[in-house]
């Protein structure tokens, strides 16, 4: 790709540095970022081929590097479109097209932002060509820094990181979390480039050899993560049963049918209670429902409360109900999860409000000016209030760590529970407005935070997929998507904290700073361009078609 290496002055300083090339002409470009976005879409659940996330991020950066910051912010546009329009297609299942092309279009310029990044730090990488791996890693990581974080609190979706379920650089994340795996895996990008942005006209046989470094370079890092020890859960265990009641149709009319999905989770509870007590099913010592499990208000309709006391008195063991709440003003509600006990019901000392509700799905900010782009808005009735305290519930002998849904994208919302004193995670989710592909998502963030927090860990969801997860990440007794199910599990209670539980936050950060000192030499390097990069004329047709 390129036509000649920079080699700097002469000795002296009397000769001109040679020209550094131009960039990729613009009919591959174009091509190379949605095949960017489309190698990243694959890496994930349902698709599962991890090892294309390096690959993506190498596209996406040849596509860009060396042109203008507004090219670069179109095609890490285009990148984006690509990933996300199919990766959030499960958002458009129920409510329309609208919701769905916002969201994803939103997501995609991130990537743009991400993409003009990459152009803007073109002439530090090319005058300083070891640190293309490191820039490339740490703008990654700073674009998922801004975009789990912006607007309304964010939305985490498409991390690198939980694209690396299968993937040996999964155990990074005990170390450093989410984002020092999502800076391994953009490194391993950054070291493809480096390894095909080569002079092979000058020198072939050397070339082709420090090409071939590189990309080996590139596997090493992946396979490095094989080499990082974890910790196993603690010696103590728990016999834990995640119900999955399933609902009577897919879709937004899922409360509705609020009765009926309580039924569903109750008679299921009261079948395992039948087994066990037949001799052929493991008595629990905690049983988890999923989010909605009751969209009927236990704690002030008086029917559901009882049927719930029916389950619990059944099955001999607490259940963690996932509940919708009216109040505490007119017109809110709460998403929460409830400890009831066999025998004595509610325990009020033990509830867990959701933290970090979702916009425009469970509260709509700024309500009259969204009713203009889309009335579906106006499907979310009452807005959900938001808890204050971390989800950590002492339940049956073992101390929960509890995040509702999509909190399991967010990682303040689970360490929170860890460094609070949980066991083991539990992520109670409903996935009937959604499908599948979401389902396998969301579990590929719960593997992750597995092995962050080492901690076992399990979902719960009212339709599927649930199951159980390792500390190492390893998932057991996944369930079928839109079935009934129940699965049982000894799980080990954890109490050792990682290096990634006990440094939080600091290792994002640091990443952070670097990214900011990256695009500070990127400000005076631009000042000193190396000749050919960005020194032609603007009536030049081939620079327009180029850039």
């Amino acid at each position: 790709m390129d036509t000649a290496e920079p080699t700097g002055a002469a000795e002296g300083g009397d000769r001109p540095a040679e020209p550094a090339g131009r960039p990729l002409p613009l009919w591959l470009a174009l091509p190379a970022a949605v095949a960017a976005g489309l190698a990243l879409l694959l890496a994930f659940p349902p698709y599962g081929m991890w090892w294309l996330a390096p690959v993506g991020v190498a596209l996406l950066t040849v596509a860009v590097h060396r042109r203008r910051m507004r090219a670069g912010f179109g095609l890490g546009t285009l990148a984006g479109l690509a990933l996300f329009l199919p990766m959030l297609s499960w958002t458009n299942l129920y409510t329309g097209s609208v919701p769905w092309l916002l969201l994803s279009g939103l997501q995609a310029v991130y990537l743009g932002l991400l993409g003009l990044a990459i152009a803007f730090t073109g002439p530090l990488v090319d005058r300083v060509r070891w640190s293309w791996p490191l820039v490339t890693g740490l703008l990654w990581v700073a674009q998922e820094a801004l975009r789990d974080r912006t607007p309304f609190g964010g939305f985490p979706w498409g991390r690198l990181a939980f694209s690396q379920g299968d993937s040996p650089m999964l155990r990074l994340a005990a170390y450093g979390g989410a984002p020092l795996v999502t800076f391994a895996v953009a490194v391993a990008g950054g070291l493809l480039v480096v390894a095909v942005w080569r002079p092979w006209r000058g020198l072939p046989v050397a070339g082709v050899l420090r090409g071939a470094g590189l990309v080996a370079g590139a596997v090493a890092l992946v396979a490095v993560g094989l080499l990082v020890p974890l910790g196993g859960g603690g010696s103590a265990t728990a016999q834990v049963a995640i119900v999955q009641g399933n609902v009577p149709r897919m879709g937004l009319d899922f409360n509705a049918q609020r009765q009926a999905v309580l039924e569903n989770h109750v008679s299921a509870t009261i079948e395992l209670a039948q087994q066990v007590a037949a001799g052929q099913a493991e008595q629990p010592d905690l049983v988890v429902w999923p989010e909605n499990s009751s969209d009927v208000d236990p704690t002030r309709n008086a029917s559901a409360g009882q049927r719930i006391s029916d389950a619990a008195n059944a099955i001999n063991a607490p259940i963690l109900v996932g509940a919708v709440l009216l109040g505490p003003g007119e017109g809110q509600v709460r998403n929460a999860g409830l400890v009831w006990l066999p025998g004595t019901g509610l325990d009020r000392s033990q509830m867990y409000v959701k933290r970090h509700p979702v916009p425009f799905a469970e509260y709509v900010p700024l309500r009259s000016i969204a009713r203009m782009v889309s009335k579906e808005v106006d499907r979310v009735r009452n807005d959900f209030v938001a808890g204050t305290e971390p989800g950590v519930l002492r339940v049956g002998g073992a101390t929960l760590g509890d995040v509702i849904c999509f909190e399991v994208a967010y990682d303040e919302v689970v360490r929170d529970t860890v460094t609070g004193g949980a066991q083991v995670l539990v992520v109670q989710t409903n996935n009937a407005t959604f499908n599948v592909a979401e389902a396998e998502q969301q579990l590929a963030m719960v593997r992750l935070r597995a092995v962050e927090h080492g901690r076992e860990a399990l979902m719960a969801s009212t339709v599927g997929v649930s199951g159980f997860v390792g500390a190492d990440g390893r998932v057991t007794g996944a369930t079928g998507f839109n079935t009934r199910a129940v699965v049982t599990r000894q799980m080990h209670l954890g109490e050792a904290r990682t290096v990634a539980t006990r440094v939080g936050l600091w290792p994002e950060v640091a990443l952070l700073a670097l990214a900011v000192a990256a695009l500070a030499a990127a400000v005076v390097t631009r000042r000193r361009p190396l000749p050919g990069v960005g020194t032609a004329t603007a009536g030049d047709p081939a620079d327009a078609e180029e850039r």
